[in-house]
């Protein structure tokens, strides 16, 4: 009986010297995950435990075989070894971010938050004045708007009458204009002051009519007549023609470039523009901040958006994956986060957001009112973002598939461009001007000579 009293109390003794085992990894299965933060640091002290609740939306929160990974979970592992807390993640049950029904109740993770049934909501959760009131939010751990994402070849418009003008911007085409004008008064000019370009009866060919046959002439590498003869005029002739050679390469290049990569103008830039067409459905996810942002909005745009998505059936997308299922497949553009719209142009190259972002706002963490997580969260979250760990999450699952064809793009010429070859054509100019001023100083001085020496023989023989 002793020694059964002795070898039960080893065992207690044994249990008892070990303690509880805690979780030293992440751990989990399905749809949830358990993690207890590193102890170190921690000088033994047990840590508190949240339950949090989340969304899966990629690539904040996905479900892989060993358990949940993304942004978002990235995020909270940052926060947990920062504030020394354990936390366990379960997908929300009814799979929305989160609105107020007509009986009044939350729906969604903020529904959850509001009955207290979790700690921390960690999710691309949009901070709304409608949540705020009914939650806390922390600080942004994220920065977005409202965009538009469009499918490239439904928003691309077709080429205009005049798309060969496209490889020079128009301050470009406007440089040439006047090189080209000035360069043929020059011409003309010279040729006026140059005596080797006169013929019997002190007249030019080069009139200013035919300066400018003659520049037209050089720019599409025909030739024409007459031909330069004096110095100043060859000078002039030959900078216009080297201007032409490196106009023309630089045009033929950039519209070679054109034919191949097709436009880059979207027919829809802004949410004005959506409005107007009428070969593309437009929507956004149902239940969502986005869609109350249009809701609440007193502009007239947003307002007309607002009717034409109630009004139609089926343009509002249950979920992010659906709405991108639709834009892919067929004549459809989602109004939605723009932030989010970005990581789907990095995922699939054929797809492009437009330009205009309205409704700035952030993504938050959203916690129980007055719970006192919500202030160290928020200290943390911006200590997060000094060290650049942030930007890091941010660049790690933003990471582009298209990043190859960014070196391919292509904007039209401007005059800083070729500005080597304007100041070229420019100082050529200059010059031949003074070499036609110099010749026909010494023209004038030698007719001058000619006749005192004319006026002194007519004098002898009255002598």
């Amino acid at each position: 009986m002793d020694k059964a009293l002795r070898i039960a109390w080893c065992v207690f003794s044994t249990l008892l010297f070990l303690g509880e085992p805690n979780w030293t990894g992440a751990a989990g299965t399905g749809d949830s995950l358990s993690k207890d933060a590193d102890s170190a640091g921690g000088g033994g002290k047990e840590r508190p435990s949240l339950y949090v609740t989340t969304i899966l939306e990629d690539p904040y929160v996905m479900a892989r075989d060993n358990g949940l990974e993304g942004y978002c979970i990235d995020l909270l592992e940052k926060l947990s070894e920062t504030l020394h807390f354990k936390y366990e993640v379960a997908v929300v049950k009814d799979g929305k971010y989160g609105s107020l029904n007509p009986n009044g109740n939350w729906t969604g993770m903020i529904g959850e938050i509001v009955r207290k049934e979790a700690d921390l909501a960690v999710a691309p959760l949009t901070i709304t004045s409608e949540r705020e009131n009914v939650v806390d939010f922390t600080q942004p751990f994220l920065h977005t708007g409202i965009g538009i994402l469009l499918e490239k070849e439904s928003a691309l418009e077709d080429a205009s009458l005049f798309h060969f003008l496209a490889p020079f911007s128009t301050e470009m085409w406007g440089g040439v204009l006047v090189a080209y004008l000035v360069s043929s008064l020059c011409l003309f000019l010279a040729a006026r002051m140059s005596p080797c370009e006169w013929d019997g009866n002190e007249e030019t060919h080069f009139t200013f009519l035919n300066s400018l046959w003659f520049g037209a002439g050089a720019l599409t590498l025909q030739g024409a007549v007459p031909q330069p003869k004096s110095l100043s005029v060859r000078i002039i002739s030959a900078m216009w023609w080297i201007f032409s050679i490196v106009l023309l390469a630089a045009y033929i290049a950039g519209f070679s470039f054109v034919l191949e990569s097709g436009t880059d103008q979207l027919s829809i830039e802004t949410f004005e523009d959506l409005v107007k067409q009428r070969h593309l459905e437009f929507g956004t996810m149902e239940s969502s901040s986005t869609l109350r942002y249009f809701k609440n909005s007193k502009n007239p745009i947003q307002q007309m958006i607002y009717e034409s998505m109630t009004k139609k059936e089926g343009v509002l997308a249950k979920n992010y994956q659906e709405a991108i299922r639709r834009v892919l497949d067929s004549d459809y553009a989602f109004i939605g986060e723009s932030i989010s719209q970005d990581l789907a142009v990095a995922r699939h190259c054929n797809l492009v957001r437009a330009v205009e972002v309205i409704g700035a706002r952030g993504f938050g963490i959203a916690t129980p009112q007055g719970s006192p997580w919500t202030n160290k969260l928020s200290v943390a979250i911006l200590k997060l973002g000094e060290s650049g760990d942030l930007d890091y999450l941010r660049s790690k699952w933003w990471e582009s598939s298209c990043s190859d064809e960014d070196h391919d793009k292509w904007s039209p010429l401007k005059p800083q461009t070729l500005g080597g070859i304007f100041l070229l054509l420019a100082l050529g100019l200059a010059l031949g001007m003074i070499i036609a001023v110099v010749e026909l100083s010494k023209k004038s001085r030698r007719a001058a000579e000619q006749e005192k020496v004319r006026s002194k023989l007519g004098c002898c023989p009255l002598l």
